[in-house]
This record gives structure tokens, sequence and C-alpha cells, in this order.
């Protein structure tokens, strides 16, 4: 087994991902302290050829040294808007045709691997604080809330690990 190199992998130059049909879903990172997690999900939004990625709240954006040092170019790929208010956000995003899902430990939540994604819909992803989780109001505005299955001491896991499970799943799933 030989490891590919970076010229043979084929990647989309920028223009390129830019004009490529993309993946109906968004990612929104709600109120994340961690620089890094934005830059990691640039990074996997543009893995998956994501629609777009909103930050809200107090979350970082770009131009900033410590997402680029992890998006490793991707804030250049990816769209990616500012929205202060996330209830402003997901209104909008509900009004056109998106279907919000909070990652997030509730009642009533679904496992992640028992949710049936469907591929004629468009969908939101919500990621929230590294500490206090998505907003009350965001979830309870959700049509839907995953939970990650989970079986050590911890209750939780870091964003940029769940943003990549969730994601992956949706798209192996469709």
């Amino acid at each position: 087994m030989t490891k590919i190199s970076n010229e043979a992998l084929g990647r989309l130059t920028v223009e390129a991902f830019k004009a490529t049909k993309k993946n109906h879903f968004i990612v929104l990172l709600d109120d994340v302290r961690s620089l890094h997690n934005v830059g990691s999900a640039f990074r996997t939004c543009d893995a998956f050829l994501a629609e777009k990625l909103y930050l809200c709240g107090i979350t970082g954006t770009p131009p900033d040294r410590e997402i680029h040092k992890t998006a490793l170019g991707a804030t250049e790929s990816i769209n990616w808007v500012y929205e202060k208010d996330i209830i402003y956000a997901v209104h909008e995003l509900k009004k056109d045709g998106y279907k919000i899902i909070s990652i997030e430990q509730a009642d009533d939540s679904v496992m992640l691997q028992n949710f049936e994604f469907d591929a004629n819909e468009k969908y939101v992803f919500i990621f929230g604080n590294e500490v206090h989780g998505v907003n009350e109001k965001a979830v309870e505005l959700s049509d839907y809330v995953i939970e990650i299955p989970q079986f050590g001491t911890k209750h939780s896991i870091n964003i940029s690990v769940s943003l990549g499970i969730v994601v992956w799943e949706y798209f192996r799933s469709l």
C-alpha cells in the first residue's frame, strides 16, 4: 500500500469548489469560543461540500490567525456569514425551507444512528457553546434534536469531532 501524494488526489481549486453543486446542509456555530473549533468547522464544511457556514453570537470570524491555522485555506472556499442573533438566523433559515437540527442532549432527542435523513430536505446542523451547548430557544425552535451516543465518563464531545461525526453520518446516509 502506498500513500497518495497531495498532487495525485485531484482536489478542487477554490474557483472550482465555488462552482460545484453543494450538499443540502448548512452548519451553524452558536457562541463557539474556540477559534480552533471554528477553523475545523471550515475544513469539515469544505470536505463535505456544505452550502454555507453560519457563525453566530461570540463565535470568531475570519480573518483570524487562529482560525486560519486549523482551516488551512477553507475560509476562502466556504461561503460563510456572521449573524449575531442565532434566533434571527434560525427563523430566516426556516423561512428558506431548512429543517433545523440541534446537536444536543435533550428530552425527545433522537440518537444519531436512528435519525433518517431525507435526500429531498435541506438541513441546518446547530452546534453550541463548548460549556453551555446550543441556545435553549434555538433548541425549542428546532425541528429535530439529534444526540450522539456516548459511553464514557464525559458528557460531551468536542465540537469539531461532533461536527465531523454528524456530517459524515448525513453524507453516508444519502
